[in-house]
């Protein structure tokens, strides 16, 4: 996430190429507003709304998490990610933006990794309620990456009866709330598309000041794009040497423009620091490890 300020530049569609117009950023106080917004994570009171209701579990880090806004707070891929969180709440501040959809082009650029670190990033605002949505019925890996065992999530609540969704849990230790995708199902993309989606995002919306959604890839699948109806902003994540500019010139014309905040430059090698952030840099993970 060394070059992650570029998921702040829109983009602007030029024949078959694309660039990306910056916006402005002043580094001086972007980096108060980090100082400003770096307090203990904290947890909305259950008088705040229906959320006290739901269970609290503990998490135990997977050692490939990734998760460095909880296991290194000091590192320089953390103090990104706040700065990112910072600009998000600005833009939340001039529009509407409420509900953020964390994709990439193809499996294993990081998007899981970018959701959960950005999701635990916006939960260190005083009474900032966060849900972190796995929203990957096909391949989840954000509960397992918080230690989690098999929970019923998402898409038992979209097989069940119509009524109030139940499966959402409490993550005390990273501050945020987190619905799994739950078993998979055989028909993710028909179970998507059955028009109960609408009605679960209302009600969230309703309930939370963020929801963090961690989608499939936008090639080859269109699960993405059933998610994307319900986003009010879509951040494309890409990951250096593994993401090629065909497949990134097709993701983001798979994607609305007038949503897409920018792109996450994952794995950069180009950094001042690579001292503080060379175990992220290419070929840092075994190939065992998934990174998506």
């Amino acid at each position: 996430m060394s070059r992650i300020f570029e998921a702040l530049q829109r983009s602007e569609f030029h024949g078959a190429g694309f660039e990306f117009s910056e916006l402005a950023l002043d580094g001086a106080s972007l980096a108060a507003q980090v100082l400003q917004t770096s307090e203990p994570l904290q947890t909305a009171s259950s008088e705040m709304c229906e959320l006290g209701l739901f269970r609290s579990l503990p998490i135990a880090l997977a050692p490939n998490s990734r998760f460095v806004c909880l296991s290194e707070e000091e590192s320089l891929a953390a103090e990104k990610f706040r700065f990112l969180g910072v600009r998000l709440r600005q833009l939340q501040q001039a529009s509407r933006l409420k509900t953020l959809l964390i994709t990439s082009t193809i499996p294993e650029e990081g998007k899981s990794v970018v959701a959960g670190n950005l999701a635990i990033t916006l939960a260190r605002r005083k009474q900032q309620r966060v849900l972190l949505l796995e929203g990957d019925l096909r391949r989840p890996l954000l509960a397992a990456r918080f230690g989690l065992r098999k929970l019923p999530g998402l898409s038992e609540w979209l097989r069940s009866e119509p009524g109030p969704i139940t499966n959402i849990y409490h993550l005390e230790e990273a501050g945020i709330w987190f619905l799994p995708a739950g078993k998979p199902p055989e028909n993710p993309l028909e179970l998507m598309q059955a028009g109960r989606l609408p009605e679960l995002m209302d009600q969230l919306s309703a309930w939370f000041d963020w929801i963090v959604i961690d989608s499939p890839p936008v090639l080859p699948l269109a699960d993405t794009t059933v998610w994307a109806r319900e986003a009010d902003g879509v951040l494309l994540v890409t990951r250096e040497g593994t993401t090629q500019k065909r497949q990134l010139e097709r993701g983001l014309k798979v994607l609305q423009e007038s949503t897409l905040l920018g792109v996450v430059v994952n794995s950069s090698s180009s950094t001042d620091h690579k001292n503080y952030y060379q175990r992220y840099g290419p070929g840092s993970l075994p190939k065992s490890a998934a990174t998506d």
